[in-house]
């Protein structure tokens, strides 16, 4: 059965996460151990325990999100026959898939996110920004929601997810017109509880400082192709992942792409290897024929052997 693993984005952090699988699992327990060693903070504690207050801030959420997906993986990969075929991850969910493919050491890319996490939140001030997430239009629509809602101000489409859902970042009053122009239009608009606009034009100067982060990072060849927010398509040349990282930092996910991309390419399963199941339940959501599992953290692992 041809798989692919998803790994799950910023957004899915919650307090006592990793917590099961790491009293279960040696495996992942040494990898929570390389992350906290790596970052030269208790980024262990701050996962089982929080306070959640803590695990939110952008620069926490990203490398926990990340050593979770990691330490998932290798007890996963452990005790179970699972060889994906291609990887994807969510936004920060494509550091962990780089880490997987063996483009990037773990070290190295905990390092990165917490700096990717630090140059988002600067980007912008707090409370300047907003995202929402639109419900029910197609992409055109959106699109023509954010533009309509400008006015001189930044809101663009940042989340292309599936299932009807479109998440849009900008200046707070762009993303709050655009919001009230999707909802005259019949959709359904959640604003979203986030402290920066991910995945923007405002986001610039966050990419500018990643790009210099990454140049003196080694990459690594890709044994499994992973196919990318920026493309939708699958990479496997190491000489690109570094603008392609840089550019997902202003460019939309294109999440919805992705998965179809998959569909078409034959893949019949996904598991999601992380904390929660959004990014499995949404592929449930798509009706796109392809089985959507989430790993969890050691439940009826026996259900996912195989190979890809």
């Amino acid at each position: 059965m041809s798989t692919a693993l998803l790994f799950p984005g910023q957004g899915s952090q919650r307090v006592g996460m990793g917590q099961r699988l790491a009293a279960a699992h040696e495996a992942a327990r040494r990898a929570l151990a390389e992350a906290d060693e790596a970052l030269g903070l208790p980024l262990t504690r701050v996962c089982f325990e929080g306070p959640e207050s803590e695990l939110v801030r952008t620069e926490h959420a990203q490398p926990a999100i990340l050593a979770v997906s990691v330490a998932t993986w290798r007890a996963l990969a452990a005790e179970v026959d699972v060889r994906p075929a291609w990887l994807a991850g969510h936004s920060l969910g494509e550091y962990s898939a780089l880490v997987v493919a063996g483009a990037l050491e773990f070290g190295d890319a905990l390092r990165l996110v917490r700096t990717r996490g630090r140059l988002m939140q600067a980007a912008v001030p707090v409370g300047v920004g907003a995202m929402a997430a639109i419900v029910g239009l197609a992409p055109g629509e959106v699109q023509a929601c954010c533009e309509a809602a400008g006015a001189g101000e930044v809101v663009t489409p940042a989340n292309f997810n599936g299932a009807g859902q479109i998440v849009v970042a900008g200046h707070r009053g762009a993303v709050e017109r655009a919001a009230q122009a999707a909802r005259a239009a019949g959709a359904r608009v959640v604003e979203l509880p986030v402290s920066a606009p991910f995945h923007c034009p405002l986001m610039a100067p966050a990419a500018a400082g990643l790009a210099a982060a990454l140049a003196s990072v080694p990459i690594g060849a890709l044994t499994v192709p992973v196919v990318t927010n920026v493309e939708a398509a699958p990479n496997d040349d190491p000489s690109r992942v570094r603008d392609l990282l840089v550019a997902q930092v202003t460019a939309p996910v294109r999440w919805e792409e992705s998965m179809l991309f998959l569909q078409r390419a034959g893949c019949r399963r996904v598991i999601e290897v992380g904390p929660g199941q959004v990014l499995s339940k949404l592929v449930q959501r798509m009706k796109l024929g392809i089985e959507a599992l989430a790993a969890g953290e050691g439940e009826r692992w026996s259900d996912l052997g195989g190979t890809g």
